[in-house]
């Protein structure tokens, strides 16, 4: 009886320990003899890179013979290029032809598709015997009569006392009143293309400011004061509004003089000031403004 109750209670005690948890320490290693052994590398020996067979060499580029018509002056010229070649390329070697024009100025198509510089001619499909069109850039002249050659300036002479006057013109304000003026100015030539004196001597440089234009301010700040008043009002603005209602058939004639007017005044108006009077009178302009 003794054996077996020994026996129960060492079961039931290793049933109680087997249920706890294993916990291992921070440093706890695996004993070698538990670790999984490394599996064996065999070394295989790999079959030697097969030689490659010869393999037919590309041909080199033919160069075909490609004719370049202008219609505006009609002329022709006739190359051989390669497929290879870009667009820029080709018309670099039309420009060394006589009477050709600059490489800059010339714009080539093909079936009235432009070739872009950047790109190969076999892009395009060019073969032998097909036919570009030239034609010129805008800002370009082309005239093949005639040689290049440089173009000489002469100094032109100016004098100061011909130069015409430089004025502005004068808007006026919603109230009638002109802005002051901007004072005429007598500009001189430059010393460069001033003819010289048998002395050797370079004309001086006038620069004369007229100032007797100058308008003296003729309204009284106490008079503006009083008309910005008037015009920041929107009660003011809605009575300008019904009396062009009645003045007016058409709502939407008296909405484009009432238009008219606030635009006139806008000179003297925030854009609060503005929102104000469009929110009293009910009218919406363009984009809110």
């Amino acid at each position: 009886m003794a054996d077996q109750a020994e026996l129960v209670f060492f079961r039931s005690f290793v049933k109680v320990i087997g249920a706890q948890p294993i916990v291992y320490s921070d440093d706890y290693n695996q004993p070698p003899q538990n670790s999984l052994k490394k599996v064996p590398i065999l070394p295989v020996e790999l079959p030697p890179v097969p030689e490659r067979k010869g393999e037919p060499s590309t041909p080199p580029a033919t160069s075909i013979s490609i004719t370049f018509k202008s219609t505006k002056p009609p002329q022709s010229f006739t190359l051989a290029v390669q497929p290879t070649d870009t667009v820029s390329e080709v018309k670099a070697s039309l420009a060394s032809q006589p009477k050709a024009p600059p490489a800059e100025a010339q714009r080539l198509l093909l079936k009235g598709k432009a070739l872009a510089d950047a790109k190969l001619l076999k892009e395009y499909g060019v073969k032998e015997g097909d036919t570009i069109n030239i034609m010129l850039k805008p800002g370009f002249e082309w005239d093949p009569t005639k040689s290049p050659s440089p173009s000489t300036t002469s100094p032109v002479k100016m004098k100061p006392s011909n130069l015409p006057e430089i004025q502005t013109p004068q808007p006026k304000l919603a109230t009638g009143h002109r802005h002051t003026r901007t004072p005429s100015i007598v500009l001189s030539p430059s010393p460069s293309i001033v003819s010289l004196e048998p002395e050797g001597k370079p004309h001086d440089i006038d620069l004369t400011l007229d100032t007797s234009l100058l308008p003296t301010a003729s309204i009284s700040r106490a008079a503006r004061s009083s008309y910005q008043t008037v015009i920041s009002e929107p009660p003011f603005w809605d009575r300008l509004y019904s009396f062009l209602r009645t003045e007016f058939t058409s709502d939407s004639d008296a909405l484009i003089a009432f238009e008219d007017f606030l635009r006139a005044s806008k000179g003297g108006l925030t854009a609060s000031e503005i929102a104000k009077i469009r929110d009293h009178v009910g009218v919406v302009g363009m984009a809110g403004t």
